[in-house]
């Protein structure tokens, strides 16, 4: 296959590349860097299998050649980012998305949108399904980063209904390894961080709200599964916004076009988090208890039944062991 991912230079777009190009396929990566990082594609640049584009996606765009796939991963992701740059946010989840799909029309190709978590915004249901359709308040600060993947999915769905194209929406929660950027303000990120300069850790709000996180070659692993899954893909039970399971007859087959989540469905609190990455760093660190910003959820964690069903998949990396490994990491790049 040859494969275009958008945002193929920021911490998921540039496993991906990885991960394809491990696997015989062809990638062309577009990225503007506006959070993606050169050196996350450094060592993949002069590959006979792969090219790159500096390139904003918002902008009109055009690929020679054909394509397979387009994965569309450009994005900032972190509230951190998407709180600095919130009509960059807006224009990439709106222009952005429009602009591939367009282009996954003309070139005949599979389109696979990285939405997230996010859309299920303060949740009122634990865990998330993807039948539930969320707590978001849309005029908040995050909900620039909520909006724009709940507009997203509504633009991929409505180009699957109305020209037939063959698309997929990934809902992403928490992910994390080598690659994050020290200072994205991410949990994970921040309390490793922290931890190895020898500073408090950062808990925003009383610590007691709950995050689940997935390992970065998990995540790979369903995406690409559901990237490569046959299209016609389809299970005979769905479950209702409550997350409870109906008969076939109260509504149609779940298929592989549906958004379907992928993340660990261990849960932790933040306080819990915090807790584990100071033992695994092997220091003595004190807590630093911030306000809680607006309209930060209380729960996070997946119901990842569909993915069980649809694709096989499920999480393999104990967080234990790719807290480990991401913290290797970061001793080696602070």
């Amino acid at each position: 296959m040859r494969v275009l991912i958008t945002g193929g230079a920021g911490f998921l777009g540039s496993h991906l590349c990885d991960a394809l190009i491990e696997r015989g396929h062809q990638v062309v990566c577009l990225d503007n860097f506006c959070t993606g990082r050169p050196d996350n594609i450094a060592h993949l640049m002069g590959h006979e299998r792969f090219s790159f584009i500096k390139y904003n996606v918002c902008d009109y765009l055009h690929i020679d050649g054909p394509l397979d796939a387009i994965m569309h991963f450009a994005s900032p992701a972190s509230p951190q980012d998407y709180l600095e740059m919130p009509i960059a946010t807006l224009k990439v989840g709106a222009l952005g998305t429009h602009k591939t799909l367009g282009l996954a029309k003309a070139k005949n190709a599979r389109f696979l949108l990285a939405s997230t978590s996010e859309v299920y915004g303060d949740p009122l249901v634990n865990p998330q399904p993807e039948s539930y359709w969320g707590n978001v308040n849309p005029i908040s600060p995050r909900g620039v980063y909520d909006e724009a993947k709940r507009f997203a999915e509504a633009m991929t769905m409505a180009y699957h209904r109305y020209h037939g194209l063959d698309t997929r929406i990934v809902r992403i929660f928490n992910t994390y390894g080598p690659r994050m950027r020290p200072n994205d303000g991410r949990v994970v990120s921040n309390f490793i961080v922290q931890a190895l300069q020898g500073k408090p850790l950062t808990v925003f709000g009383d610590g007691t709200q709950t995050r689940s996180f997935c390992y970065v070659d998990d995540l790979v692993r369903g995406i690409l599964a559901l990237l490569m899954a046959d299209s016609d893909k389809s299970i005979e039970q769905r479950t209702d916004r409550a997350g409870f399971l109906t008969t076939p007859k109260e509504s149609p087959p779940e298929s592989i076009h549906d958004p379907i989540n992928l993340g660990n469905p261990r849960e932790l609190t933040v306080n819990g988090i915090a807790e584990l990455v100071v033992q695994l760093v092997g220091t003595k660190t004190p807590i630093d208890y911030r306000p809680l910003p607006a309209d930060d959820p209380r729960v996070r964690r997946p119901d990842i039944r569909r993915a069980k069903a649809l694709l096989g998949w499920e999480p393999r990396v104990d967080l234990e062991d790719g807290l480990r490994r991401t913290i290797e990491y970061f001793r080696k790049v602070l």
